[in-house]
């Protein structure tokens, strides 16, 4: 039809992308709430332990690595926020989103049990700590887009046409 475009394809504002920022703030302030209870200190240990990258964390002990987490996610849901007055901060804050969001959905492939591979009919099945964490990548790829748009324009060439 004449007038739509291919998203790829198409031009216009990242005003838009203000609804994946604010959607982003509040998925990162409730899970760094979420961090400093003793239920999600105790699910997210075995993430912890097994991770190439984090796993560090435990000489804080099991709440304390929880509290780490939690704080890292309120220091970047605070940085989400003051990027929508600061491309600088905005572009900090989404950065460090996408680490944490490839760090936990490295937990898919690290966590024992979580998946399991096989040549069978079901090449791939995932019990529900890999649903949980299956989600992970989309909320990381939600920050690269903000990251980009955050970027200016000498350093990403839109296409236009």
């Amino acid at each position: 039809m004449k007038g739509f475009n291919v998203a790829e394809n198409g031009g216009g504002s990242y005003r838009p992308l203000a609804i994946l920022r604010w959607v982003m703030v509040i998925i990162f302030v409730s899970f760094g709430m979420q961090k400093f209870t003793l239920q999600s200190a105790q699910g997210i240990a075995q993430f912890i332990s097994n991770s190439p990258f984090i796993s560090w964390l435990s000489i804080f002990g099991l709440r304390g690595e929880a509290y780490v987490l939690g704080v890292a996610e309120f220091v970047i849901a605070a940085l989400l926020v003051a990027g929508a007055f600061s491309p600088v901060l905005s572009a900090i804050g989404s950065f460090m989103g996408m680490v944490t969001f490839a760090i936990t959905w490295s937990f898919f492939f690290t966590t024992p049990g979580v998946v399991t591979w096989s040549l069978s009919t079901d090449p791939m099945a995932w019990n529900l700590a890999g649903e949980f964490l299956f989600k992970d990548i989309v909320l990381l790829c939600v920050c690269a887009v903000l990251f980009l748009a955050s970027l200016p324009r000498s350093v990403i060439r839109l296409r236009t046409g």
